[in-house]
């Protein structure tokens, strides 16, 4: 059976450190990650639906598609923030 490590790989701090790091940056840096954080999750539910892991893929699946909602939510606030950003 795989382990998935417990930590985020080359991160030293706390997760809410980690959250807080994400969230602070640029809103479409942000929904970036999103977007690659469901794919990631939609790669995973590939793999364990290809293992027949149907009630696990399923609600992977599900969950990537949130996340893909929440990224286009996050896009969006980009757009209504990004005439104000400084531009350096």
């Amino acid at each position: 059976m795989a382990e998935h490590p417990r930590e985020a790989k080359g991160f030293e701090g706390t997760l809410r450190e980690l959250a807080n790091s994400i969230g602070n940056m640029t809103y479409d840096k942000t929904a970036s990650f999103i977007g690659e954080l469901a794919d990631d999750i939609t790669r995973q539910a590939d793999a364990d639906s290809a293992r027949g892991r149907e009630k696990l893929s399923s609600t992977l699946y599900a969950t990537a598609e949130e996340l893909y909602q929440a990224r286009d939510r996050m896009d969006k606030a980009w757009k209504i923030c990004e005439p104000y950003m400084n531009k350096n």
